[in-house]
């Protein structure tokens, strides 16, 4: 995504990373998943949903383990004692992740309203209407914002309303510039890792940003038939320290740093989890 791709502004080197190690051990990784067809195990593909599900949701405040997920998606068992707008969360979550795997199955290319659509799934049950001076949207529609949002108390402005829909129109149009072409892994996840920085820089929902970023990310992933990466709970902080970093030196070393290595961390799950491994 070169047209979309940050630059240090002050032209220098950017931070000393030895990322082509990192892929080394990845690629490395990778083989080795292949050889264990660890995708052909029985339900793997429903629960390793659940675990990406579960974790974008931690990372937004629920309190739903997987455990608790996997109940409330196959029994629907909800967990004793746990907010109800979390089960609705996670639910809701898991459905927009179903339907987008199905696009991707179908190749869909990423316009406005196919975003849209994926919010409006993502905040369903948990979005409403908004009554603001620019005007009301509703956030369980998939409605861009008419408001202005800061990344926590006290923390920076996101982009001004008004140009929300330009914004994201240009960045669908630098991801289907790339859907099509054949690459290798490295830079096909490098370009689901940008989407999922620049569509959450862009915040252009009220609610339910991290997870739409994270589920585009996927989305992509899905498309090319990648493994899909998860974003940990457990680092939740270092992920937004990531993505404030990387705004703020306009440098994307840093994210793609940071989920270069949860991709290797994703893998480092799957292996040590594998039942032939432990013979």
């Amino acid at each position: 995504m070169s047209a979309l791709a940050t630059q240090n502004p002050s032209g220098g080197e950017p931070p000393k990373i030895d990322i082509d190690a990192l892929w080394a051990t990845i690629e490395k990784q990778i083989r080795r998943r292949q050889e264990l067809h660890l995708n052909q195990e029985v339900d793997y593909e429903k629960f390793y949903l659940y675990s990406l599900v579960a974790h974008s949701t931690a990372i937004e405040g629920s309190v739903l383990t997987e455990l608790d997920a996997q109940l409330l998606f196959d029994d629907g068992i909800t967990a004793k004692g746990k907010p109800l707008v979390d089960h609705l969360m996670n639910r809701d979550l898991k459905d927009a992740y179903l339907w987008a795997k199905q696009q991707a199955r179908e190749k869909a290319i990423i316009s406005v309203e196919f975003l849209q659509s994926l919010n409006a799934r993502i905040m369903k049950s948990t979005g409403g209407e908004h009554k603001v001076v620019g005007g009301s949207f509703d956030a369980s529609k998939g409605d861009f914002r008419l408001c202005g949002v800061s990344a926590g108390f006290g923390g920076a402005s996101y982009l001004k309303y008004e140009k929300i829909p330009a914004a994201v129109s240009e960045l669908c149009g630098e991801i289907n510039r790339s859907l099509p072409v054949t690459a290798p892994e490295r830079e096909l996840y490098q370009d689901s890792f940008d989407a999922h920085f620049h569509l959450a820089t862009i915040h252009p929902w009220v609610d339910g940003n991290g997870r739409a970023a994270r589920l585009l990310m996927n989305y992509l992933q899905f498309f090319h038939r990648l493994i899909p990466v998860k974003v940990y709970q457990e680092d939740k902080v270092d992920y937004i320290t990531a993505l404030k970093t990387t705004r703020e030196t306009a440098d994307l070393t840093h994210f793609r740093f940071f989920m270069t290595e949860q991709l290797r961390k994703t893998l480092d799950e799957e292996l040590n989890q594998c039942p032939r491994l432990n013979v």
